[in-house]
């Protein structure tokens, strides 16, 4: 299989760490575009699935996420932490006080669902406040390709991150094999020069 000529951005731990530190939870809407891009990142959502949560499709016992009918009609399961799963419960009372009677988990104040559009703003906005390296690349699914690239890499589970990410076809998952043969390659890169180094030093 040939290797795609780009390869999806992701972030690393810090640029994440930066990325979530710029909204200000005290504001609503900051608030829930925060929430919006940690489940975006731990449980593997597009922008559109992230949007379509409600209450129910979050099993708060189990950490469990059901995205309804996503890309091809398919519900899926997927999972997030603990402490996100806290941070919802939290959340929801804030949301039933602010957005009363809306039915979607991150409505906007007025309790409708927030448009993708908006959201892709915010995160790009986000990111050039945080400083992160190649801010024209990143979007809410640079969250879905970092959870994918963090699963890949802990579990080397293929056929299991297809099912997580919804996808139809295994092809379209093995992109993250491919990133994980480039970071290998430059790894073993890096070694050569720092050997080379030391021995010709």
């Amino acid at each position: 299989m040939s290797r795609p000529d780009k390869l999806p951005k992701f972030l690393s731990e810090d640029a994440q760490k930066r990325l979530f530190a710029e909204p200000n939870p005290r504001y609503f809407s900051p608030h829930r575009d925060l929430l919006l891009m940690r489940v975006m990142r731990e449980a593997g959502l597009r922008v559109s699935e992230a949007v379509s949560l409600k209450p129910e499709h979050v099993d708060m016992r189990n950490c469990r996420v059901t995205v309804r009918e996503g890309k091809g009609a398919k519900d899926r399961l997927t999972y997030i932490s603990s402490g996100l799963r806290d941070e919802i419960a939290e959340w929801i009372d804030r949301r039933d006080e602010e957005a009363e009677g809306t039915e979607w988990l991150f409505p906007t104040k007025k309790g409708t669902k927030v448009d993708p559009n908006h959201l892709r703003r915010s995160v790009k906005r986000y990111a050039e406040k945080a400083g992160i390296d190649e801010v024209e690349r990143v979007s809410p699914h640079t969250l879905r390709h970092t959870f994918a690239t963090a699963h890949y890499r802990q579990h080397g589970d293929i056929r299991r991150l297809q099912k997580l990410l919804g996808h139809s076809d295994i092809s379209t998952t093995m992109i993250y094999t491919h990133m994980a043969d480039e970071e290998l390659e430059e790894g073993a890169r890096e070694s050569a020069e720092a050997f080379a180094e030391e021995i010709m030093g």
